[in-house]
This record gives C-alpha cells, structure tokens and sequence, in this order.
C-alpha cells in the first residue's frame, strides 16, 4: 500500500513539473510568435505526434515512420500557400468526428489488433493535419488571432476540468464504457457547461450582441462535447493496440498525443464557428 501510495506521489510530482514547464511555453508560442514561426511550432507538435501514431497504427521501423513523417511534413507544405484547400480540410474533419462519435458511444467491445493498420494512414493525415490548419488560420486572424488560439485551449481545459470533478461527484451514467470507462454523461454534462461558462465571459468581454454571443455559446459547447470524442477515438486506438499512453514522452502525461487529442477534434469546429461568429 506504501509503495502504492509513493508511486501515485511520485507520478503526480512529474506530471505537475510538465505542465508547469510546457504550459507557460505553449502560451508565449500561441500568443507572442508570429503566425509563420507558429505554424512551424505547432507543425513540430503535428510530427511528434505523427510518431506516436505510428505505433498506434502498427507502422514498425524508424525508416518507415520517417517517410510517414514526411508525408505529413509535405501536406503541412502543400497547405501553407492555400487557404481554400485548408478550409476544405477543416471542413472535411468535422463531419468525420462526427460519424466517429456515433460509433464510438455505439461500441461494446473492442477487437485487439496487431500488425499493420493501412486505413489509419489516411486517417492519420486527417486526424492531424487539420487541426493544425485550423489553429493557423485562426491565429492569423487580425489583432484577435492568438487570443482565439489561447481561448480555445482554455475552453477545452475548463471542459476537462468540470468533466473530471462533476464526473467523480455525480458521475453514474457511463458514456463509452468500452472505451473509456472512467467517462460519465455527468461529466460531459459539466463540461459542456464549463464550456459555455468560457463562451459567456468571452461574449461579455467582446461586447458581443445577443446573435454572436448565443453563437459563441453554441461553438464553445458543441467544441468541447467533440473534444470528447477526440478523447475516445485515441482510447479506442490504443486500447485496440493493447498500450496505455501513446509514448512516455512527457512525464506524467503520456505522449504528445495523450495531450492534443481533445484539440484535434475541437479546433476544426471551434476555427470556422468563431471566425463566423465574429465576422
């Protein structure tokens, strides 16, 4: 029990040093560099966790997962020059994460799987290149940019947050017990409201009128009710795969992707309704 109890101590003591070093340095990159040397940060985020999807996807061999990491690095290229293919991508994700919801909340068993996995290739590039274009167009948004970039991440923190706590409170209902068995519709419940709670302060901070501020509303909730889903599709991936987190990268967190995979699936939808809310 002892021993139990040091571990737990001593997992959370590494876990709050990472946040306290990377938390501080993902906010000055969001809100202090410079959209091109921001684009190429959160591009390097992309490849690390490109990385770990290989393993997920059953891609073996460093000279395999380099090429992979270069097929991600060409699209990162091919999109940079081209708003209109960036906005179709984006838009392309959404109905994806969507059709994923529906059927992770339908599953009831998970199949081990070993080996190769060729569908999650292209899944991959999506998963994690439209993410990626979505923030970018959103911090080159004018004067209000970077900000958007940092409220995104703050509503999907606050979401987490309030899902954790009102899901140990009153959590009873599971979500996707297949998945994920510690989710409750308590806690997505309370992350929507956290959501919203964001949405609210940052409609009253903006002097919103009442349109834009409901719209801003309906962006943040249904941003941080996808981030979920994000959150289940990875469980799913590695559950299938028979591992705990994507890496050991970050002590105490996991991976790259154990820590973006709520942002890969909400800043698509969070990118086009803010830009139209606030057009």
């Amino acid at each position: 029990m002892d021993a139990d109890v040091l571990r737990i101590s001593s997992s959370l003591r590494q876990r709050t040093l990472t946040a306290f070093v990377l938390g501080p340095l993902v906010i000055a990159a969001v809100l202090w560099l410079p959209t091109p040397v921001f684009a190429l940060f959160f591009g390097a985020i992309v490849l690390g966790a490109g990385w770990e999807w290989c393993g997920l996807a059953g891609i073996d061999g460093v000279a395999r997962r380099l090429v992979y990491l270069g097929l991600i690095g060409v699209c990162l290229g091919l999109l940079w020059p081209h708003a209109d293919w960036r906005l179709w991508l984006v838009g392309i994700s959404i109905p994806w994460w969507i059709f994923q919801s529906a059927r992770m909340l339908r599953m009831r068993e998970i199949e081990p799987s070993s080996g190769f996995q060729p569908l999650l290739l292209p899944v991959g590039l999506l998963v994690l290149v439209a993410p990626w274009a979505a923030l970018v167009d959103l911090h080159r948004i004018p004067h209000v940019g970077p900000a958007l970039v940092l409220f995104l991440m703050v509503v999907i923190w606050t979401a987490d947050s309030l899902a954790y706590f009102v899901g140990r409170r009153w959590g009873r209902a599971k979500l996707a017990p297949a998945v994920s068995p510690g989710k409750t519709l308590a806690g997505v419940y309370g992350g929507v409201v956290g959501a919203a709670l964001c949405g609210l302060l940052f409609a009253w901070h903006q002097s919103l009128g009442f349109g834009a501020t409901l719209l801003v509303l309906l962006v943040c909730g249904g941003s941080a009710l996808i981030s979920v889903v994000g959150d289940l599709y990875e469980s799913f991936l590695k559950r299938r795969r028979g591992v705990k987190d994507s890496s050991q990268l970050l002590p105490g967190h996991g991976g790259l992707l154990d820590r973006i995979d709520s942002l890969t699936a909400a800043a698509p939808l969070f990118a086009l309704g803010m830009t139209w809310a606030l057009m």
